[in-house]
């Protein structure tokens, strides 16, 4: 086996990412504190062609030396836009007839390997604070939940692992369905 090389991993320019078919996520980042961990999610969101990012609250936004640190060009292509209010973005979300979905540890969550996509349906997936998670008040309002099992001792995963889990399962799960 031999490495490839980055000139032969047939990159799509930022001119083509912009044209290209978006994945139907979209990802909420509410009241995120780590200009690292913001990067990372524009990192995964581009892997994986989803169609925009939501930043949230007191979440930083771009143009940032730090966020440029981890995003490496991805918030040059990935579309996003900032509200100072969580709560009205899920309900302008839900009025597209988008269905919202925090990630978070509540009662009757969904297991992320029990979530079952629907082909024709828009996701917005909502992420919380490092420390608080998803804000209680924005759980109330999303149209479900979905969590992601943990075995060990540590309940809790970095946002950016969290989100890269959850959006890598939606996108399988969206172009593979028949690989369940």
């Amino acid at each position: 086996m031999r490495k490839l090389e980055n000139s032969e991993l047939d990159r799509k320019s930022i001119e083509d990412f912009k044209k290209s078919d978006k994945t139907p996520l979209i990802i909420v980042l509410d009241d995120i504190r780590s200009l690292h961990n913001i990067g990372s999610v524009f990192r995964t969101s581009d892997a994986f062609l989803v169609e925009k990012i939501i930043l949230c609250g007191i979440t930083a936004t771009p143009p940032n030396k730090e966020i440029n640190k981890t995003a490496l060009g991805a918030t040059d292509t990935v579309a996003w836009e900032h509200h100072e209010n969580v709560l009205e973005v899920i309900e302008n979300l839900k009025k597209e007839n988008v269905l919202t979905l925090a990630i978070e540890q509540v009662e009757s969550a969904i297991f992320l390997q029990d979530f079952k996509v629907e082909k024709n349906q828009k996701y917005a997936l909502v992420f919380g604070n490092e420390v608080h998670g998803v804000a209680q008040e924005a759980v109330a309002i999303c149209d479900g939940c979905i969590e992601i099992p943990q075995l060990g001792t540590k309940h809790s995963l970095n946002i950016a692992v969290s989100a890269g889990i959850v959006v890598w399962d939606l996108f399988q799960k969206l172009n593979w369905p028949n690989t369940i």
